[in-house]
């Protein structure tokens, strides 16, 4: 099946669109532990400051945006700055149609040309499967390169049940000992 995605980089007017996306995880799943839907307002300057200094994409078919990803710091301080902390989201409806993994193929792309060197993934973890988290997400990481890197017991709290988080990590470039510095 032929998708015919496009990628494109966000720009904070699809704030709208987008939120319609990510408000399900939010309502429905513990894949996010934010608790409140954001406004659109909210929404609109999380992705003018993403874009300040990493990548912000979407995924469009036809003129319709169906998924999203950007990245932020890994850690704020200066030693980190090689490292991002990488979120996806895509359509609910549209899952397991590639969208995420070209999300993904675009988003490390643009960070191996800024000189960004790993990709972090930061992922809430069932300790049993249930009506609102999976195991899918650290599937679809693992089936792009990560690898599993440390587990965090009992620390996300939502939907009255405990979850686990999982760190998982994807080198992307050569890592030496003159680094230049990525491009923000």
């Amino acid at each position: 099946m032929d998708l015919k995605i496009r990628i494109r980089p966000a720009k904070p007017e699809d704030a709208e669109k987008l939120l319609a996306i990510y408000a399900p995880y939010v309502e429905q799943t513990a894949i996010t532990f934010e608790y409140e839907v954001p406004t659109v307002e909210e929404f609109c300057e999380r992705i003018h400051n993403t874009l300040k200094k990493y990548p912000y994409l979407v995924a469009e078919q036809g003129e319709e945006p169906v998924g999203y990803a950007y990245v932020g710091p890994f850690h704020d301080r200066p030693a980190y700055d090689w490292a991002v902390e990488t979120s996806i989201y895509v359509y609910q409806n549209k899952k397991r149609m590639g969208i995420g993994k070209k999300l993904h193929e675009a988003l490390e792309e643009e960070l191996r040309n800024r000189g960004f060197l790993n990709m972090n993934a930061c992922i809430a973890y069932p300790v049993q499967e249930d009506e609102y988290l999976t195991r899918n997400s650290v599937e679809f990481h693992a089936h792009l390169g990560y690898r599993m890197v440390g587990q965090f017991h009992q620390c996300g709290y939502k939907f009255h049940r405990w979850y686990d988080m999982v760190w998982m990590e994807k080198l992307i470039g050569e890592h030496t000992a003159d680094q230049q510095q990525p491009r923000f």
